[in-house]
């Protein structure tokens, strides 16, 4: 609901989600062995360690050159990413699942991919970015756009992954929210939500705004009672 209007919600039409995003590519050497002294090794040798599963097939233990993984690593939106790692000449399409970092420099220490197959159904979590902030009343009003969720998880074919979710923010108004609920997603996608109605992000009041409604509202309280007093006067004045 319009906080200031005290209308019904908008009806929000205009979100969309983009294609699939590229594929990247990564180069990685097997390890031998398994376990936490084989990925201290790896480590003392100067690569990252990391594991390949899933897909009803054997674990493949491997290790990566730290510079190209960090450069992944840090990509936006890089655990929605399909991620082909080569290994002895064998490529594995993965999507990434996990990397540990360590507690101090924020390095990584171990990293797990997940084979996908051709139409595997996946859970992966999605940006969400906004536009059209000048063509939003509120936000030109000094409204404050408060972003809940800075990602949406979803569950959709693994060829089917959208790089984003966009939410084009014309037409809000201080009060207004824009839910999960409110946008439509391709077919085959669904939105993974923890409750019935799940929040992406709202136009709220700045303090400006707040202090100027205060004021406006006192203004209106006072004229009626000047007006009152006014009208007691008179007679007075009269005699």
């Amino acid at each position: 609901m319009n906080a200031e209007t005290g209308g019904a919600p908008p009806v929000f039409q205009w979100k969309e989600f983009l294609g699939m995003p590229e594929v990247i590519s990564l180069s990685a050497e097997p390890r031998l062995r398994a376990g936490k002294g084989a990925s201290r090794a790896t480590r003392r040798a100067g690569r990252v360690p990391g594991i390949i599963y899933g897909d009803g097939k054997d674990p493949v233990t491997i290790s990566f050159e730290p510079r190209e993984l960090s450069r992944a690593i840090h990509r936006a939106g890089f655990f929605a990413t399909i991620v082909d790692v080569s290994v002895d000449g064998a490529v594995h399409r993965t999507l990434p699942r996990e990397v540990q970092y360590h507690p101090v420099n924020d390095t990584a220490l171990h990293v797990d991919f997940m084979r996908v197959g051709a139409g595997a159904q996946v859970h992966v979590s999605v940006p969400v970015s906004f536009t059209s902030h000048d063509s939003a009343p509120g936000l030109r009003r000094g409204g404050i756009l408060n972003i809940v969720r800075h990602s949406i998880d979803i569950v959709c074919g693994v060829d089917a992954i959208p790089d984003r979710v966009v939410v084009d923010l014309s037409g809000l108004e201080i009060g207004d929210s824009v839910h999960i609920e409110a946008v439509t997603l391709p077919d085959g996608v669904r939105a993974v939500t923890g409750s019935r109605d799940s929040t992406i992000a709202s136009i709220a009041a700045s303090s400006a705004v707040r202090e100027e409604a205060m004021a406006a509202a006192q203004t209106a309280a006072v004229a009626p009672e000047e007006e009152e007093q006014a009208a007691a006067a008179a007679p007075a004045a009269e005699a």
